[in-house]
């Protein structure tokens, strides 16, 4: 069983339905797109009571657990209290992820390089604390709310106006709830960033190809943050240097410390990365696969995806099995007009098999199977991903995808890979 209905859950079945380890597939709660593949259950995935009966009515015997709610709620630790084994780490170890503020504390007592912060439980205080940084000359800063707020929580303000708005938007206005009570203001970090997706199983981490996430909703890196609008990799800043760098000094070290602080991690770790001047520092942690990070990653994935996550499960990874072949792949993001604001929705979808016919592979997000067809009901309706032996190809061919599929209010970046084509322009060798 996957838990969750997004793009990415529809990526990791897609992959895992190459296994020849696997009987059957059934997704809690999938979505209309999803159920084209397999079958869909609906039920409700924070229910961890009730995810653990349809386990046991359908005898499932392994879950991939990938939203991070059910991660943070305990679904993992529940699930083996019930003799169900699943991918995914435990409560304690999806703290990384489910507090900034344990994550930031863990990185300060173990030396792994990240920005400086100060953390309020007081909006006046951490106004205060705002203006005084920007009347010490700092051009910008990032406040961030302490707990999981759907990709939403982070606010880069340029300047006191936007850095009181994002600070009383989560302390006072509760727009992310109870994950706004606590917030960070941390230094804003400048240079490229990247996304490194991990395999862990407790003591080894083992990474995937390197990627390229597009957060803002508009081109040319403008307008607010969305949950991600497209996606390339490999990154052509990540280069085989930087990966030593970051594998001894970010990624053993976090392994090794929320093994002693809190519980070995098993499961995916998403290492967010700056590449600032002073070397790669972490921006953050996710204790799951990325959205849309998953939709580029996976399809480069020459290995058996079911039998890497049984050996994070039984601690009994090695780096040989996570193997991927050469080439890029680009992922673009069809959403609807307005997201992450209000949207409209309940359009028709049409071209899924033009687009699909042409080479690229769609990944079913925000639908609802409907009596005419598919149609649309989210923020991020599907993102569309292609494989090529070079980027360039790679983002040609999921824009031809894209192009191919309509429906009213579709709204895409035009930009997805256009600054790393740049890079690998100047520097054809990365």
């Amino acid at each position: 069983m996957v838990i969750g209905g997004g793009a990415r859950e529809h990526a990791i079945i897609k992959k895992l339905k190459f296994s020849a380890k696997i009987d059957e597939i059934i997704a809690l709660p999938g979505n209309g797109g999803i159920a084209r593949d397999v079958q869909c259950v609906d039920a409700d995935p924070f229910n961890i009571s009730a995810v653990i009966n349809e386990c046991k009515k359908r005898k499932i015997d392994y879950v991939v657990v990938t939203p991070d709610d059910p991660l943070a709620l305990g679904m993992v630790d529940e699930l083996s209290e019930a003799g169900i084994r699943s991918f995914g780490p435990v409560k304690a170890a999806a703290m990384l992820e489910s507090s900034k503020i344990f994550a930031k504390n863990l990185m300060k007592k173990y030396n792994i390089p990240t920005a400086a912060c100060e953390i309020f439980t007081e909006s006046a205080v951490a106004v205060n604390y705002a203006r005084q940084c920007f009347k010490s000359g700092k051009k910008a800063v990032v406040v961030k709310a302490d707990g999981l707020a759907l990709g939403k929580g982070v606010a880069v303000c340029g300047c006191v106006k936007e850095a009181e708005e994002a600070i009383c938007n989560a302390m006072e206005k509760k727009v992310f709830g109870k994950s706004g009570e606590r917030i960070i203001i941390e230094e804003c970090l400048t240079g490229p960033e990247v996304s490194v997706l991990s395999f862990c199983d407790g003591r080894i981490v083992a990474p995937m190809i390197s990627s390229m996430d597009h957060k803002r909703s508009l081109d040319g890196d403008l307008g607010p943050n969305t949950g991600g609008m497209g996606c390339i990799a490999p990154n052509p800043f990540y280069t085989p240097e930087i990966a030593e760098i970051c594998a001894r000094d970010i990624f053993s070290p976090t392994i090794k410390a929320i093994a002693k602080e809190a519980a070995p991690f098993k499961g995916c770790l998403y290492f967010g990365l700056m590449l600032t001047a002073d070397g790669p520092k972490v921006i953050e942690y996710n204790c799951r696969f990325g959205d849309p990070e998953t939709q580029a990653v996976l399809p480069l994935l020459e290995t058996d995806l079911f039998s890497i996550m049984t050996a994070c499960t039984d601690g009994a990874l090695s780096p040989d099995m996570v193997r991927f072949r050469a080439g890029a792949s680009a992922c673009v993001v069809a959403a609807s007009q307005g997201y992450p604001g209000p949207y409209e929705k309940g359009f028709l979808i049409e071209g899924l098999e033009d687009a699909e016919a042409g080479g690229a592979v769609v990944y079913c997000a925000g639908v609802k199977q409907e009596e005419a067809g598919l149609a649309s009901c989210g923020g991020r309706v599907l993102s569309v991903s292609a494989t090529a032996p070079s980027l360039e190809g790679a983002v040609e061919s999921a824009y031809s995808g894209i192009k191919k599929i309509s429906f009213q209010n579709k709204y895409f970046r035009t930009d997805i890979g256009a600054s790393a084509l740049q890079v690998l322009k100047k520097s054809p060798a990365l």
